[in-house]
């Protein structure tokens, strides 16, 4: 038992610093401003291993390759933790293989959320302060769909076709993911 809660706060923990670093990297790509309350959360959770990667990754245009490599670095210590508490004898490959899809996941979950509160919100309190941002990081994902899909009713079912695509790609993910490392586990023995 002590171990799985040990699991489960690694996971947590990794899981928001390496969120936040995607959204870091996510927002700089859409030119959001920062100084906002969900900017200014995300660089206090994110800055302390941003700003020194930097220094070996200088940002270029509209790409922070630095906040991409922190949430990767992140996914990699998360699973190569998990490897070393478990003493399992798999190759380091198959740590790696197991920090990319950690990674996939990742970004898929946090579209996800991204999209649950936006659609919660724009219900409950289209005006506040942080719906323009969730708009703006919701856009990329719902523009195409909107195109496609005509409001039913004056309601915009986008958000709906999204949320419900993304959990089939997270399924796919998981079954990509398994062959993979069922074949990465083949090639270590």
């Amino acid at each position: 038992m002590g171990m799985e809660i040990v699991r489960f706060l690694l996971e947590v923990v990794c899981g928001i610093v390496a969120g936040a670093s995607l959204l870091r990297w996510y927002m700089q790509w859409q030119r959001i401003n920062f100084q906002n309350p969900v900017g200014q959360l995300v660089f206090a959770l994110t800055d302390w291993l941003v700003l020194p990667l930097r220094r070996v990754l200088r940002p270029g245009g509209r790409t922070d390759s630095s906040s991409l490599l922190a949430a990767l670095l992140v996914e990699l210590v998360h699973y190569l933790v998990l490897w070393l508490m478990t003493g399992a004898s798999s190759s380091v490959l198959l740590v790696l293989g197991l920090a990319f899809f950690g990674l996939l996941r990742l970004v898929i979950t946090g579209c996800i959320g991204i999209l649950l509160v936006y659609a919660i919100l724009s219900w409950v309190q289209p005006h506040a302060p942080i719906a323009s941002i969730l708009a703006r990081l919701s856009e990329p994902v719902l523009r195409p769909l909107r195109r496609v899909i005509p409001l039913v009713g004056g309601i915009d079912l986008s958000p709906l076709v999204a949320l419900i695509g993304l959990q089939v790609l997270q399924m796919v993910l998981g079954q990509v993911q398994l062959q993979a490392l069922m074949a990465l586990s083949a090639l270590a023995l």
